[in-house]
């Protein structure tokens, strides 16, 4: 009895584990989507960040649950900055400037993965 009821535990361990690892991470849609009104600031063309600016990194920021979250964001905030003419002086006062704590410096030469 003793031996099934640590089988049973087991599975159920193993599932529960299968079930929050298959989690997908932050998808770049959701991540554009809630940047997209700070690209003025990040681009130079306005003089500070809008409140939607903000208020969208405000949400994307509640979104992260894990670790892997942080790096899926970093990496789809680094694609579209490559591609967008997103300036580094800018980029890196966002957060400040939307009273945001990241935990790294925010650069278009993060290392995503560390």
């Amino acid at each position: 009895m003793k031996s099934l009821l640590f089988s049973m535990l087991f599975l159920l361990s193993f599932l529960f584990f299968l079930a929050n690892s298959g989690e997908a991470a932050v998808p770049c849609t959701t991540v554009d989507a809630n940047a997209a009104a700070c690209l003025g600031f990040a681009t130079g063309m306005a003089a500070k960040p809008s409140s939607a600016c903000c208020d969208g990194l405000q949400q994307l920021a509640q979104t992260v649950k894990s670790v892997e979250d942080k790096k899926a964001i970093c990496r789809c905030l680094k694609v579209s900055a490559k591609s967008l003419g997103i300036q580094d002086r800018f980029l890196s006062r966002i957060p400040r400037a939307c009273n945001i704590k990241v935990g790294f410096p925010v650069s278009v030469n993060t290392n995503c993965e560390t």
